[in-house]
């Protein structure tokens, strides 16, 4: 495996959760990977879905953190997250275009997954680690079931993960998680200290 892509996966693994961040507009996103990163969370998904969000791309390059693009859904938004700093490219769903964009620059790409199919799909297509989205719904075994029929499958669960569920999916073998809602909550309610504070919170559970 190429040194920076296995740099780049160890990190994700070592960080154990990954921010991702949704804003209303950039400086919101600025402001709330500036509490996750504060809180201690190493790792940050930015999404395309954030207006501007090459703006918090570049507000976010000198931080000690490890930059990722979300909800990327075309070779177009993948190159322009790579070119603004993506170390990782998270999709919804498989996008076997993306994948040879990724191997091409040794970004790993996290494509989103729920089924067998799509699973197989996204190793044939290079893919280290699946993003098992949506996981809200989904119970923290299905983990040990995927790995009977693929045991190289990685996992990183993510939508419905909060403090109370987080240690039951990384005990039953998820390399990492996605945490977004609950974030975004916690600054909706209580601003840039109270995300700051979750953060904390979820590093703690971690160690």
């Amino acid at each position: 495996m190429n040194l920076l892509r296995y740099s780049i996966l160890s990190q994700l693994e070592s960080a154990k959760v990954i921010a991702v961040i949704r804003g209303g507009s950039a400086k919101e996103a600025i402001e709330l990977s500036r509490a996750a990163i504060e809180g201690g969370i190493r790792a940050i998904e930015l999404t395309y879905t954030t207006p501007q969000v090459e703006k918090v791309f570049d507000a976010l390059a000198q931080e000690d953190v490890l930059l990722g693009a979300g909800s990327v859904l075309d070779t177009e938004t993948a190159r322009h997250a790579i070119l603004a700093g993506a170390k990782f490219i998270v999709s919804p769903s498989y996008m076997k275009e993306i994948s040879p964009l990724c191997n091409r620059y040794s970004i790993p790409y996290l494509p989103g997954c729920t089924t067998l199919r799509e699973m197989v799909k996204s190793l044939e297509g290079g893919s280290d680690i699946i993003k098992l989205f949506p996981a809200n719904n989904i119970d923290p075994s299905f983990i040990k079931s995927i790995n009977g029929p693929l045991p190289n499958v990685r996992v990183m669960p993510t939508g419905g993960i909060n403090l109370n569920n987080m240690s039951d999916w990384l005990t039953a073998g998820a390399v990492a998680v996605g945490i977004g809602s609950d974030l975004n909550k916690a600054y909706a309610s209580g601003g840039f200290a109270a995300a700051v504070e979750l953060s904390r919170k979820y590093m703690e559970k971690v160690r």
